[in-house]
């Protein structure tokens, strides 16, 4: 266990920090499901609608700080791979 008054606070910090990071993290999985559920639907306009609304969370969760940059952009360009896949 943490001794120093600085070490002790650091931990109370990181508490709030990955409680924080985990809610984001939660809400872009939401905003994911969401377009995949619509892919798996087969409905082409509702589809694009669902991923117009997550793009803009996954660039913000890179800004956050939640995901890396890469990871995001692999993420977008499989989700609009698999939209304009549908008829």
């Amino acid at each position: 266990m943490a001794q120093h008054q600085s070490a002790l606070k650091r931990i109370r910090r990181d508490k709030k920090t990955t409680l924080l990071n985990h809610s984001r993290l939660a809400r872009l999985r939401t905003f994911i499901k969401k377009v995949e559920i619509a892919i798996a639907s087969g409905n082409k306009s509702t589809a694009q609608a669902a991923l117009k609304e997550a793009q803009p969370e996954i660039m913000r969760g890179v800004t956050k700080g939640v995901l890396h940059q890469n990871t995001a952009s692999r993420k977008m360009s499989r989700l609009n791979a698999r939209v304009s896949k549908l008829a």
